[in-house]
């Protein structure tokens, strides 16, 4: 029988791997993982739920030496708002995902060795070719985004390592799946953090293949580690939209700090989500006024540029002041001093500098 093309390309990334760090070893060669909340146990000659981790008789094997995108984005992209509005990242991903989220807009790559439509060809790069991509740009933010980059965290802090040599910063944008072992490890490399918190009931979670307590963690303990971390919340109606929700998500970031900005995007149809209709802007306005009246300083209306009554500007949180300006991915206005508000003199959270 001829090998499909899931099969050629899991062959092609078990020569793009080397060994990991993140995992202890078991009785009989078996390994547990420990870079994301799966927490696997894999027998030998075995993968992991994310697929690209394997164990290689007693050694759990890693993805390592390529990408399957690379592009320079504007930061705002990621999405990060308070983070050194108007520059540019320099964003790479690789393939696979522990989640099977049905409205993935990454599909391609998060699901490229489940489904035989996904897929998208490994080009091998070296992690100086990566930074030095970064150098010549004057890029000076490096992100790990399109595929959940916890799972290929090996590979990402090759690049970082390299990176901070160079003073440049480095980024995750995440599904939030970690463990303490995952974020210890990261930690000295690592300096911002975007959270995809997609729900606050475990039964959509359960949908989507992940848990919500251990996301919940993971963007308590971000915090804790005083790695600037942003969250976001795709709105899918009949999803998570409901007030109760909304509400439910916002008092448990408020639990965390009234400081972390939560920005509020709309859902269109993707991959195998294509029954919900749009969010709509009034839905997003909604959302963002739940997060408000429950006491956050910083929502941001995302995905639909001007229809969110500036609500992808940031706003002093002392004085109302508006020290950013945005229209989609682009700052047309920013007004701060070192971080601070010119009216008031406040420095607001962030990463301005």
């Amino acid at each position: 029988m001829a090998a499909t093309g899931t099969d050629s390309l899991r062959d092609m990334l078990r020569h793009l791997a080397r060994p990991g760090e993140l995992y202890t070893s078991t009785e009989e060669k078996w390994v547990t993982c420990t870079a994301c909340g799966h927490r696997c146990r894999i027998a030998p000659d075995h993968e992991g739920i994310c697929k690209v981790r394997f164990n290689q008789n007693g050694t759990l094997m890693v993805p390592h030496g390529y990408v399957a995108g690379l592009q320079i984005d504007p930061i705002e992209k990621k999405p990060f708002f308070h983070v050194l509005p108007g520059a540019r990242a320099l964003s790479f991903g690789m393939l696979g995902c522990d989640y099977h989220c049905g409205y993935c807009q990454n599909w391609y790559t998060s699901q490229a060795l489940r489904d035989p439509l996904a897929g998208t060809m490994p080009e091998e790069r070296s992690a100086e070719e990566i930074v030095a991509l970064a150098v010549q740009h004057h890029v000076p933010v490096i992100t790990s985004t399109y595929n959940e980059p916890l799972i290929t965290s090996e590979w990402a802090v090759a690049i970082f390592r390299l990176a901070r040599q160079h003073g440049i910063r480095c980024s995750y944008v995440s599904n939030g799946n970690g463990t303490p072992e995952v974020l210890a490890y990261l930690k000295p490399f690592i300096d911002y953090v975007k959270v995809d918190l997609k729900s606050f009931r475990q039964k959509n979670y359960q949908q989507l293949g992940g848990k919500l307590d251990t996301v919940l963690a993971t963007i308590a303990q971000l915090h804790e580690m005083r790695i600037w971390v942003e969250v976001v919340t795709l709105i899918v109606p009949g999803f998570n939209d409901s007030p109760a929700e909304l509400q439910e998500i916002a008092q448990f970031l408020m639990s965390v700090s009234a400081d972390i900005p939560w920005h509020v995007t709309a859902f269109h149809e993707d991959y195998k989500m294509t029954d919900p209709p749009r969010t709509s802007a009034d839905g997003l306005l909604r959302a963002a006024k739940i997060g408000y009246d429950s006491g956050l300083h910083f929502v941001y209306a995302g995905n639909l540029p001007g229809r969110t009554e500036r609500l992808e500007d940031t706003r002093c949180s002392k004085c109302g002041t508006t020290v950013v300006k945005r229209t989609g991915f682009s700052v047309t206005a920013n007004l701060l001093r070192e971080g601070s508000c010119p009216k008031c003199g406040y420095h607001l959270p962030g990463r301005w500098t």
